[in-house]
């Protein structure tokens, strides 16, 4: 009895493919928990969509990930002085976001992070000319630029990359590869057009992997099945029932990532009133599980355990069965299943 990821191959792997012939030359991105699948998983994939590249969070990850995958791995993660050394192969690829860190990496395989609009890390346009000197010392891959998912100022991508490129070019920095991050289809395409001589190459995870929903679900197995009546006490903190029912224990608890959430934009009056809905019930001990049965998203009975949930279904419900499997609307990056099935 597991907490299971059911994956439809075809499905998947269709949508992988419409993803790779919007984006020719795409670097997949295998970070975290490998987007819900696993590290090992996402690399026999890359593999088998001919990747020569596959991009990492950290060294850590590189190290993993290396006896999986041949090709070679870019670590996102910009290189810092004085890190944790890693034993790596020759053919891993470092993300650099300082001039200091490109002295400090002589012989190594860089990529040069830009400081984008998401102002997270990069080289700053005033600090340019210092690369001239650095950039003898090791091995270029290229520069890139990771940008932000929404523009609410109403900015252009595509401008904003150009800026760079021009920036580039006028400090006299080769220009040969561009490696970016959220960028659309036809944004790529028009950087095409007005640089030819530069091979830009779109770093791509959320969109390839789980770009479409309908192709993964998540279920866990029933394990019991106990029937309550009003006024019973139940679980570690001895609560009492507030109506007749069933507790329904289920596969899946916080060790998967179950009631476990990220915090999330809100964006308009509807989804924040939902937000300070949810708060207020929350306490009061009224919890939303992520599993759904008859139809319905069911109510945590109390906060989950660490392999497993208990589940309070009302009587006026169907009656769950041990081995019955209830699909789970669960985050992928936080969560890790006990098995993985292809169908």
């Amino acid at each position: 009895m597991a907490l299971s990821l059911y994956v439809d191959t075809a499905r998947w792997r269709a949508h992988q493919k419409s993803v790779l012939d919007q984006f020719p030359g795409l670097v997949p991105v295998c970070k975290g928990n490998g987007y819900g699948f696993g590290h090992e998983r996402l690399a026999d994939e890359a593999i088998r969509f001919g990747s020569d590249t596959l991009a990492v969070g950290t060294t850590y990850e590189a190290a993993r990930i290396k006896d999986w995958f041949s090709g070679d791995l870019l670590v996102l993660t910009p290189f810092r002085r004085g890190e944790e050394p890693v034993p790596l192969p020759d053919r891993v690829i470092r993300s650099v976001s300082s001039v200091d860190g490109v002295h400090a990496l002589v012989g190594a395989r860089v990529v040069i992070e830009c400081m984008s609009s998401m102002k997270r890390h990069g080289v700053k346009e005033e600090e340019l000319g210092q690369l001239h000197a650095a950039i003898e010392d090791v091995r270029l891959e290229g520069f890139a630029l990771h940008l932000p998912l929404d523009r609410t100022d109403g900015s252009d991508a595509v401008e904003e990359v150009i800026a760079w490129m021009d920036r580039l070019r006028a400090a006299r920095l080769p220009l040969h590869t561009m490696f970016v991050s959220h960028l659309r289809a036809e944004e790529l395409a028009r950087l095409r057009q007005q640089f030819p001589q530069t091979r830009f190459r779109a770093r791509i995870g959320t969109r390839l992997w789980l770009g479409d929903h309908e192709a993964t679900e998540y279920r866990g197995a029933v394990l019991d099945v106990t029937r309550v009546v009003k006024g019973d006490r139940f679980g570690y903190r001895q609560q009492k029932a507030a109506s007749d029912g069933w507790l329904v224990v289920v596969a899946g608890g916080t060790s998967h990532g179950v009631g476990l959430e990220a915090p999330k934009a809100l964006h308009g009056v509807m989804p924040r009133a939902k937000g300070v809905a949810r708060a207020g019930l929350a306490t009061v001990n009224r919890n939303l599980s992520p599993f759904v049965w008859a139809g319905k998203q069911r109510w945590f009975a109390e906060p989950p355990h660490m392999q497993v949930s208990i589940l309070f279904v009302p009587s006026d419900s169907q009656e769950p069965r041990v081995g019955d499997e209830l699909v789970a609307h669960l985050r992928h990056t936080t969560t890790q299943f006990d098995r993985l099935v292809d169908r």
